[in-house]
């Protein structure tokens, strides 16, 4: 009987596992490399260094981000045509730095605005099967973060004045 009590309370925590392990390494995240560095979309939040979050109020927006329908046109393309995802291609030497979507975002993350047309800071194509543009944007602002934008200034020019 001790043995089946066992057997009993030792299967439900195996199941859990099983099911945890294919939670954690079930089907890979969108993930890019950027100057020898790779970024990847968090699978929980709490894991990620880096947050983004979305709004659909342009006026919230720190960052403005285009969908484009050509890559020509676009400063970071996502294009992929094959079944599965080609094995390394988002490997580096060190761990991915990880990228989360929040839902509720804090003062200092960038606040994405994702749009077809419209000023924008940066413009992304994306045709692919593991990729949404949501992922894509969310990388690249991750990567790069808001733009620092110019604000115009007024110069004077003094003129030197003769003493005598």
């Amino acid at each position: 009987m001790l043995r089946f009590n066992i057997l009993a309370s030792v299967v439900p925590l195996a199941v859990a596992a099983v099911f945890a392990r294919c939670e954690f390494a079930g089907s890979p995240r969108p993930c890019i490399e950027i100057s020898g560095a790779s970024l990847q979309i968090a699978a929980l939040s709490w894991q990620a260094e880096r947050h983004v979050s979305f709004t659909r109020d342009a006026r919230r927006a720190t960052v403005r981000v285009e969908i484009t329908d050509a890559a020509e046109a676009a400063d970071f393309s996502v294009i992929d045509d094959v079944d599965s995802s080609e094995t390394g291609a988002c490997q580096s030497d060190a761990p991915p730095q990880l990228v989360a979507i929040s839902t509720s975002p804090s003062g200092d993350e960038p606040v994405i605005y994702l749009s077809r047309h419209g000023p924008a800071d940066y413009r992304i194509f994306v045709h692919s099967k593991s990729f949404s543009a949501r992922d894509a944007a969310a990388l690249i602002v991750g990567a790069r973060g808001s733009p620092h934008r110019l604000k115009a200034a007024s110069l004077r020019v003094f003129e030197p004045t003769m003493l005598h």
